[in-house]
Formats: C-alpha cells, structure tokens, sequence
C-alpha cells in the first residue's frame, strides 16, 4: 500500500515543460494542432499519464434521465510555471454496441489539492482528506461543451476492450469495486475553446461525460507514471452527489483488500507556459502577464492566435481570471 503521507514532494529541478505526451496521444494532438503554428519563442507544455491498462473503469458522468446521481472521478497534475491549457484528451469506456453519438455533452472542471476551497476540519466522514481534491471546483476554469467554452471529438479505439474491476454506483469505504466489465474504448478530445489559464501549483483534472444510456466509465492508466517524470503523483479520487463535498479514493478507500492498488486516470493536457507572468493577487499581475506574452510570443496579437484565444479581449479575459483567480 503506498502510504498517503510520504508522497513524493515538487522537484524543482524539474520543467514541467518538458512532459512528454506518450505514443498514444501523439496522433491525436497532431491533428488537433494541424495549422497551428508556434512561434520560436514558445513554450509547450505537455502531460500525459499514458495509455489505459485495463485495471478500472471508474464512472465519471453528469447526471441524467437514467441516473440522476453526478459522479465525479480526478487525478492529478502540477504545473511549475504559468500555463496556459488549451487542449486535453480522454479515454473511457461506453456501452458494447453503443455508437459514439451516444456521447452527447464532456465538461471539465479543475480542483486545488485539499485543504484549500475547502472547509477545514473536514466532515470525518471519509478515512482522510490528505491529498484529496478540494471541495468545490475552481470556478474560472471549468469549461462545459454546452455553454461552448469547449470542443470535443469523440473517436473509436477498441471496439472490445475488458477492464478487471469498476466502481460505478457503490461509492463506499471497502466495496472491492463492482466487478469485471468490456464496453468499447473510445478517445476523446477536447479542445478548449476558452482556454484555461493557471498559475503553478498541483491541481487535479475531473472530465465528465454525458450519455443518452449507460455509463461513461473513465479508464485507468498505470500508476506510478512511467517514465516516472512527475514527481508528486497522486492517486485517483471519487465522489457521488451523495459524498459531496467529500471524496474517497478509488483504490486505496474503495477497493481495498489483501493487496489493494492504487490508480491513475488517462488523460493529457497540451497548451504553454509563460514563465516571466505575474503572481495572482499582487497589484502588476496584469500588466506583468501581458509583457510577458508580448515579450514570448512577440506582440499580444500572436499570443492570442498561439494560445488559442478568440480574440485579444477573450485573452485580456483570461489573463484577468488568471490574476484574479482562487
């Protein structure tokens, strides 16, 4: 069992700049980024956890018709600079037989590392909180295809792909999950249409899914990450509309046993760092963060086309949330 508190700290020798996006994202992230061109002066941020390895599906889904309880799987990453994220790609399972149209709506929503937004003391309802996302979301960065703060593709992987073991509607200390389960293993990715634009710090990813029948079950990748290049990995964590603001994790609380495993998610971000831009909350944030762009990517115009923004106002919009943001 990996003991909770003796993660690996941040290294700071290390750039998160220089992740690399496994063999698996690398085509889709071309095709994303076909006719997009990055000036010299940028610098590309990319993270991956790799490709799925058939251990867990865990449901991460919006609430529906079908079942009116939102369950919210994350997992986590750590940015050691400004960056801006404009991209991220997905993998789950849906139904045997299911067509992709089945896949009608993904939001995204990012989470500070607990204690922060959060209420502290915790409820003690769950064995700890230690390396937990936090309560509540951060506001500024949660992107939704329905108000069309994003894009999605949704492709076809393996029309047959089996996982050992699933936690779907028992969200409960020591359940050992719900079983074995194959459905068809499907890519999605994401294009942030307003792209996210975050200080440094460790946050976690939460994607979700909605579909017009059965579950969206969000696939694991291997654990630690290999190369182990992300020094802090954390586990996977879950939560029903029952446990909120609480979460378990999904290996250690919930499928626990003899030999209990713990879990990475699939998924990559792509975008870029700006390394030169201001603190959030200090009074030149903006001005700094606009220089910076200009300073990086030659003049504001070219950053705006670079980072993905819809125009110079909805870059002066974000750089506004990232000094603003909590």
């Amino acid at each position: 069992m990996i003991n909770e508190g003796s993660k690996r700290t941040h290294a700071d020798s290390y750039s998160r700049r220089h992740f690399i996006v496994t063999k698996t994202y690398i085509a889709v992230i071309a095709i994303l980024a076909a006719g997009f061109t990055t000036p010299a002066g940028a610098a590309v941020f990319s993270f991956s956890t790799g490709s799925p390895d058939g251990k867990l599906g865990a449901r991460s889904q919006q609430a529906g018709s079908e079942n009116p309880i939102e369950t919210e799987t994350a997992d986590d990453f750590i940015l050691s600079d400004a960056t801006v994220i404009n991209r991220a790609v997905i993998t789950g399972l849906i139904p045997l037989g299911a067509p992709l149209t089945n896949i009608t709506n993904v939001e995204v929503e990012l989470y500070h590392v607990f204690p922060k937004d959060s209420v502290n003391p915790p409820s003690r309802k769950v064995p700890t909180r230690v390396n937990s996302p936090a309560d509540v979301e951060i506001g500024a960065a949660t992107r939704d295809g329905s108000d069309g703060t994003l894009t999605f593709i949704q492709s076809l992987v393996n029309s047959n792909f089996p996982v050992a073991n699933t936690v779907v509607n028992h969200i409960q200390l020591n359940t050992m999950g719900e079983g074995p389960v194959t459905g068809e293993e499907v890519q999605i990715a994401i294009t942030f249409t307003s792209p996210i634009f975050l200080p440094p710090d460790h946050y976690f990813f939460r994607p979700e899914a909605a579909l017009t029948d059965g579950d969206f079950l969000y696939l694991s990748a291997p654990r630690p990450i290999n190369p182990p290049l992300f020094a802090g990995d954390l586990q996977a964590w879950i939560r029903n509309t029952n446990l909120k603001p609480d979460w378990l994790r999904t290996g250690t609380d919930i499928i626990d046993g003899p030999n209990p495993s713990t879990f990475n998610m699939t998924f990559s971000l792509s975008g870029n760092t700006v390394p030169r831009a201001g603190i959030p909350g200090q009074a030149n944030c903006h001005g700094k963060t606009v220089s910076a762009l200009a300073s990086q990517f030659g003049d504001i115009i070219t950053a705006t086309a670079a980072l993905g923004f819809s125009s110079v106002a909805a870059l002066q919009e974000g750089i506004g949330q990232f000094c603003g943001i909590s």
